[in-house]
């Protein structure tokens, strides 16, 4: 056997592994261009190695191009869509103050949690209202 076309097959088969060890659907779509390059390079002699490597960069792109339009769309929508999103899930919330907001910044403490705050200056102990999020600073009003 040549020896591209076992390289083009162990290249395949590390990408698909690599995919099933660190999924993310990423090296899943490189394996696939592996793969393809792998059999063109069996069946057609002669193929050189530039155009080989040319091929698995354009089939990759390609492949990869296909997931982001086609399947990441088609993705199924979350039931719980602020799971991992911790300051999201605070909007709405009221809370009480730790630290005065002095020139527009303080604390406030929501469950176990101290969190940046943003908003008219108030003194500690004052409740507030998380409005919106900008990063992890709690844009807040006063109730």
């Amino acid at each position: 056997m040549r020896w591209e076309v076992v390289v083009w097959a162990a290249l395949a088969v590390g990408l698909f592994a690599a995919e099933a060890l660190a999924p993310g659907a990423f090296m899943l779509w490189m394996g696939i261009a592996a793969a393809i390059v792998f059999l063109l390079v069996w069946a057609f002699e002669g193929m050189t190695v530039l155009l080989q490597v040319i091929l698995f960069v354009v089939l990759s792109f390609v492949a990869i191009q296909v997931y982001r339009t086609w399947f990441r769309q088609r993705a199924r929508p979350s039931d719980q869509p602020l799971l991992n999103r911790r300051a999201e899930q605070l909007v709405g919330r009221v809370l009480e103050l730790e630290q005065a907001i002095i020139d527009g910044t303080g604390r406030a403490k929501a469950d176990d949690a101290l969190w940046v705050v943003s908003g008219p200056d108030l003194p500690s102990g004052s409740r507030v209202r998380v409005v919106a999020v900008d990063g992890m600073t709690l844009k807040v009003q006063p109730v």
